[in-house]
């Protein structure tokens, strides 16, 4: 089975010896890989069609895995029982709808070591969703695979052990030295936005993704400007303001935190 390189990546950050539950699962190929090369020992795919649900069926018992892959027909989480799994992985969707499954099955969460989320949209959703249920952000990493940009996000309870910082640290405001504009402010609410420690690093796809939205934001921009609605100057000042942010943040050179 060739997996593609982004459910490659998430299945990397499976811990060795997992028992996970795949929500969404899609013809259940993560589940089935992460079984073979041992990073599972077991798994739950859980799709809320019966259609999908079927495919994934299929999918796991050509592999000869029905004994350690349970596919499951339900809503998000309530394919799961609390503690019956350590590892969550949602992939493939938006940011707010990942965000809502979460929160409808927080109960099913006990018990629950990491999270391993790969929103298409709405990134800010989620890291926003686990700052206020107190899961801290342990790693982002954004690729780009067949034109498209992709963010994946892992997590683990605030108050694990398992990491030696808090959220309090990962969004904590600091300046970024900026050839054009001086200092300029990482606040806490530009690091939900735009991914603490994606803004760290600030790669050539991040970069690349985030003119991509500048060039969004002037267009609506430019719309807004033709607009006869007495809201319109003022959420024209907003964007303009966000892009102003945007590109003061692509305007400073990597590893230059202060």
């Amino acid at each position: 089975m060739k997996l593609s390189k982004r459910l490659q990546y998430i299945m990397e950050q499976i811990p060795v010896g997992s028992t996970f539950a795949d929500i969404g699962s899609d013809h259940a190929m993560l589940p089935v890989a992460a079984i073979k090369t041992g990073n599972a020992l077991s798994a739950v795919a859980g799709e809320v069609n019966p259609g999908p649900r079927d495919a994934a069926a299929k999918q796991v018992a050509t592999a000869g895995l029905g004994g350690k892959i349970s596919v499951r027909l339900g809503d998000g989480l309530n394919v799961i029982s609390p503690g019956e799994v350590d590892v969550i992985t949602i992939a493939g969707m938006g940011g707010g709808l990942i965000s809502t499954i979460l929160e409808q099955g927080i109960d099913k969460l006990q018990g629950v070591k990491k999270l391993i989320l790969q929103p298409n949209v709405g990134e800010e959703l989620v890291r926003r969703w686990l700052l206020d249920r107190h899961w801290v952000l342990t790693s982002e990493h954004i690729m780009e695979e067949d034109r498209k940009v992709y963010e994946i996000l892992t997590a683990v309870p605030e108050n694990s052990g398992m990491v030696t910082f808090l959220n309090e640290d990962v969004y904590k405001e600091y300046y970024l030295d900026s050839s054009n504009h001086g200092q300029v402010k990482i606040t806490k609410e530009m690091s939900v936005r735009m991914g603490p420690w994606l803004l760290q690093e600030r790669n050539s796809i991040f970069t690349s993704k985030w003119l991509s939205e500048i060039d969004k934001l002037e267009r609506i921009l430019k719309s807004l400007a033709t607009s006869t609605l007495s809201s319109a100057e003022t959420k024209s000042e907003e964007i303009a303001q966000e892009i102003q942010q945007i590109k003061e943040v692509l305007s400073c050179s990597p590893k230059d935190r202060q």
